[in-house]
């Protein structure tokens, strides 16, 4: 058994992805203990399917169920922990600070470039297979997260800290209900 986050992108707005019923499906297709948190697309789960097979599961039924065809991005627990334990603005915190998970591996190149355009109110980096963006004056007024996906070649979706956090946590409470603690 492994205990996995999903995440949605491009949910909010216009586009909405009702939580309850999406849990519901879910554990109507035999995913165990599922969590969801706040209405933006975060989930949280317990299957022994592998990676692959959660996101292609998933997926089917958001399509099928919500009329939801958008990428969906899968990390296991040591994936997570990988992603918060290779935060390289450790200073920054809450919704200054986001975490990206990437649908493949980018080039270095585009990562590089991505990185160039690094300043002193909007910083990027690349750590051990996630991105991060440190924006102190908010994410709403950066000018580098439109340019993202475009620049890697990659498709990303971000969470803030305070939300990374909080699927860590509940990731860990879903792991410690079913005893694989």
């Amino acid at each position: 058994m492994s205990v996995y986050i999903v995440l949605f992108r491009g949910v909010g707005g216009a586009t909405q992805l009702p939580t309850k019923p999406l849990a519901a499906a879910l554990e109507a297709a035999g995913f165990r203990s599922v969590k969801t948190y706040i209405a933006s697309g975060n989930v949280v789960l317990a299957t022994e399917r592998d990676a692959s097979e959660v996101r292609d599961s998933v997926a089917a039924i958001a399509r099928r169920d919500f009329g939801f065809a958008k990428h969906i991005m899968v990390a296991d627990r040591s994936d997570w922990s990988r992603l918060i334990a290779a935060n390289p603005f450790p200073q920054a915190s809450g919704t200054a600070l986001h975490g990206f998970l990437l649908e493949k591996k980018p080039d270095m190149a585009r990562v590089a470039a991505l990185e160039a355009l690094s300043n002193e109110t909007e910083r990027v980096a690349f750590r051990d297979g996630f991105l991060y963006f440190h924006a102190p004056e908010g994410f709403g007024r950066a000018k580098l997260p439109p340019i993202i996906d475009r620049t890697l070649g990659v498709a990303t979706t971000a969470r803030n800290w305070n939300t990374v956090l909080k699927l860590r946590d509940l990731a860990a409470a879903v792991a410690e209900a079913d005893g694989w603690t």
